[in-house]
């Protein structure tokens, strides 16, 4: 990493983007004594903070609440009456501080950071164009997250869809909504917008949520029909209109037609790389990264988070920026980074060990390969299934519990490669199966990790007394 002219370059390193993953990397490669530029065109703190992680969950939260207190009895009979939707929609802008980034931009300063407002594009080695100024720097990175990818269904366009952005910062409660697609946001945002009053029917060409286990989607399916989602699944919308006063009709390819107040479509996401400026850097689109984020073949642009498609979830993307910052600031030193797998300056987790969680009603909690992602790999392994509602803590938590636990064993190193859990507050169960899969403790070691009694850990013991005696 040279600089990029015989005078010093204006900065050491420029963050575009200054999203949570943006944030992250210029903060750790100022901690490390580099000095940063972020740029950012919109809110700072980015999707996940204003239109994604923070409000669908927020939006999300309360209806989740009122189904647990409903699943204990004693309980139940406290619920006397209908989820307050404005209190819910205040209590979710409230988590985005009325849009407003001050507070994120305060921060920012704090840190030591520069903040330039305006859209940004690279203009050549080492050079960003902000507005019509042009900066310097050792090393430029990218962090413009991903964009959503509209499906080509002919008059959808046209229709002006909600888009994930709109269905989380909406301040009215449509009264009918369709959902086109069977994703993560999708199927959370059916539950979230069900939750509020609105009759949702939910599209989706294939399964649910089909990333994960088969099992996963099937009890996402389920739950969301009992929430009074009507679940269309398999099925093709071949058209969408929206007509003068307002409503929205989507055509299926069977010809029958369903019409609603809002359209909203979750079908994917694409990384943000219209108008960054690539072709000045002789990189194409189709860029691969090494694990310090460090696009191949430059010695000085890297490319964090969404935009280099490797585990498109925040919490990943953060977990890149850390390890990129601090690399960048080391060989801005001329110290050597430490970039063998699992060293302080590389994302080794991204191939083996990425958590995700879905906040539907039952949640889905996993980690790692799924069964046929491993095979795929050409793993031996072992799928081990346990009811989650045999566990003591499960029986406790909600009356009748009902979910699935399985674990991915690879055969020969007798280690966990992949866990998933399904249903009610799973969430906090999969950190264990992740310090499990990047620790590679093998089986013998797990089963001297003791859960606590009553509480729904347990399921780790009866996974490995299933998988020691089947």
């Amino acid at each position: 990493m040279t600089p990029t002219s015989q005078h010093e370059p204006d900065f050491d390193l420029i963050v575009i983007g200054g999203g949570a993953v943006g944030e992250n990397i210029a903060d750790y490669a100022t901690r490390g004594g580099a000095r940063v530029a972020l740029v950012e065109s919109d809110l700072v703190g980015g999707e996940c903070s204003y239109w994604a992680c923070m409000p669908s969950k927020a939006l999300l939260r309360s209806g989740h609440a009122v189904r647990a207190a409903w699943r204990v009895g004693g309980a139940r009979a406290a619920i006397t009456g209908e989820l307050d939707a404005d209190a819910v929609l205040s209590r979710r802008t409230s988590f985005t501080s009325g849009w407003d980034d001050s507070g994120q931009a305060d921060w920012v300063d704090s840190a030591g950071i520069t903040l330039l407002r305006g859209h940004a594009r690279l203009s050549g080695r080492g050079r960003v164009q902000v507005g019509t100024d042009t900066l310097t720097a050792h090393a430029v990175a990218l962090a413009t997250g991903s964009v959503p990818v509209l499906p080509p269904i002919a008059g959808l366009a046209e229709a002006a869809p909600w888009g994930t952005r709109e269905a989380t910062s909406a301040d009215t409660v449509p009264p009918r909504l369709i959902v086109i697609g069977g994703g993560v946001a999708g199927c959370e945002l059916a539950f979230a917008w069900a939750s509020l009053g609105s009759h949702v029917t939910l599209l989706a060409r294939g399964g649910l949520v089909e990333r994960e286990e088969s099992f996963a989607g099937e009890r996402v399916a389920a739950g969301l029909t009992g929430e009074g989602v009507d679940v269309r699944t398999g099925t093709t919308t071949s058209r969408v209109d929206r007509a003068a006063d307002g409503t929205v009709t989507a055509r299926l390819d069977s010809g029958e037609e369903i019409t609603a107040d809002e359209v909203l479509v979750a079908t994917g996401r694409r990384p943000a790389l219209d108008d960054v400026g690539l072709e000045t850097a002789g990189v194409g689109e189709d860029f691969t990264v090494e694990d310090s984020m460090l696009v191949t073949g430059t010695d000085w642009l890297y490319a964090v988070g969404d935009v280099n498609g490797r585990a498109p979830l925040t919490h990943q993307g953060k977990y890149q920026a850390r390890a990129a910052g601090a690399a960048i600031a080391a060989r801005l030193r001329g110290a050597p980074a430490a970039d063998e797998p699992w060293g302080a300056h590389v994302a080794t987790a991204d191939h083996t060990a990425v958590p995700r969680v879905i906040f539907t009603d039952p949640e889905v909690a996993a980690v790692g390969l799924t069964a046929a992602e491993a095979r795929e790999r050409g793993l031996r392994v072992r799928a081990v299934d346990v009811d989650l509602g045999q566990v003591a803590g499960a029986s406790l938590h909600a009356d009748d519990y009902t979910g699935q636990a399985r674990l991915v064993v690879d055969e020969d190193r007798r280690v966990v490669v992949g866990a998933t859990f399904v249903g009610q507050d799973v969430a906090e169960l999969v950190h264990a199966a992740t310090i499990a899969i990047v620790g590679e403790v093998g089986l013998d070691r797990l089963w001297h990790a003791v859960p606590a009694y009553p509480t729904m850990s347990e399921i780790w013991l009866r996974l490995l007394e299933t998988y020691a005696h089947p």
